[in-house]
């Protein structure tokens, strides 16, 4: 480290950022070491005081083997999920297919869907994603990282969950992958405040059936007239979600279904099979 990064890094550590982020921002920010770039970093790190999450700050983050750009139209990627990408290339080994048709729900930044793209094409799987959000700000950051790793096998569709999906697809579905909205409102107001910063339509679902568990219903229960006969459905849920996506399932008709958990050990993974 330069002298001039250490000053620096003395000097957002001792205002009250966290060393390894104050670091991080150096590297970002403080560009060769320019004394012009000074005011970047400052400006940067009033960002992070303020409560404004690093990854919105620094424009992009890794998901895999992914650098997505985001901001404040897309969830933040996190580590929960990239579990969820490694349990559906497991379902798709199992099944051999050479071009799988994958549907990725609520897609966001692209994270999940451009990620399975990526790591298929590295194992000679050609895969063809079609990306799903209600947002169409989500949608243009999704292209963008489409764009930004050359990922060109997959279309976007703007459309809430199934409801805009054209009719041609349904039956033709490998694979359905999904990291819906599950907090419920009054859990909402329990959690973190850096959540404040990220899109509440991402987050928070409504509690008809259980809470936080509207969304997750209608992509469990209409999952089965667009998917194979052999098809499968991964989808992301809340720790608390458990008996509630597996009931689901078992009402949709699933030949079979089971709920992994995560790295910390909570319930967080269904995967149900035609």
């Amino acid at each position: 480290m330069t002298d001039a990064n250490h000053d620096l890094t003395a000097e957002l550590v001792a205002s009250g950022i966290d060393r390894r982020e104050a670091r991080w921002l150096i590297e970002e920010f403080f560009l060769g070491g320019d004394p012009d770039t000074l005011v970047d970093v400052r400006n940067a790190a009033a960002r992070r005081l303020a409560g404004e999450p690093l990854q919105y700050i620094i424009g992009h983050w890794p998901f895999r083997t992914l650098d997505l750009d985001v901001d404040g139209r897309v969830l933040i990627p996190r580590p929960e999920t990239e579990e969820l990408v490694d349990v559906a290339l497991r379902e798709l080994a199992l099944r051999n297919l050479s071009t799988p048709v994958i549907l990725d729900l609520g897609c966001g930044s692209g994270a999940i869907g451009l990620s399975l793209l990526a790591e298929l094409k590295e194992r000679g799987i050609a895969a063809t994603l079609v990306a799903v959000d209600e947002s169409l700000d989500a949608l243009a950051v999704a292209k963008s990282n489409a764009l930004k790793h050359g990922l060109y096998a997959v279309s976007f569709v703007h459309s809430s969950w199934y409801a805009s999906l054209d009719a041609s697809l349904q039956g033709r579905i490998d694979l359905i992958v999904s990291n819906p909205p599950y907090i419920s409102e009054v859990e909402m107001g329990q959690l973190d405040d850096v959540l404040s910063y990220e899109p509440r339509t991402a987050l928070v679902a409504s509690d008809t059936t259980a809470p936080g568990f509207d969304d997750l219903e209608d992509i469990i229960s209409g999952a089965a007239s667009w998917l194979t006969g052999q098809g499968i459905l991964v989808a992301e849920h809340g720790y608390l979600q458990r008996d509630a996506v597996l009931e689901s399932a078992k009402r949709a008709g699933f030949s079979s279904y089971e709920d992994l958990h995560d790295m910390a050990g909570h319930p967080r993974i269904l995967v149900a099979r035609q």
